[in-house]
């Protein structure tokens, strides 16, 4: 019975953070995101693993464990590409409005 219900709780966190790297890819923004917290979550999932390969638990259980740790490794993943893109763009920005300053005439 704890072995069903451990599968419940991580289905129903495997099913979360797909939605969560879709919602990421699609607004191609890291604004709302933690990379602490998620880091918090691998860190968690790393300690679940662990501890299922140290009690010799290892069961199909384990691979869910390992699937959600690669899906939230993804949405890290997801989380620097976009910060990434968000800073070449504000510097693409920048350098179009320095251009478009320096190009104005003087007005006397």
């Amino acid at each position: 019975m704890a072995e069903i219900l451990e599968i419940i709780m991580l289905v129903c966190f495997g099913l979360s953070w797909p939605i969560s790297v879709y919602k990421s890819i699609k607004a191609r923004t890291a604004k709302g995101k933690s990379p602490l917290f998620i880091l918090l979550i691998l860190t968690g999932y790393i300690a679940g693993i662990s501890a299922k390969i140290m009690t010799g638990s290892v069961s199909f259980v384990l691979a869910v464990y390992f699937l959600n740790f690669i899906i939230v490794a993804v949405d890290l993943g997801v989380y620097f590409y976009n910060r990434k893109k968000k800073k070449k763009r504000l510097s693409a920005e920048t350098a179009l409005k320095s251009d478009s300053a320096q190009q104005q005439p003087c007005k006397a």
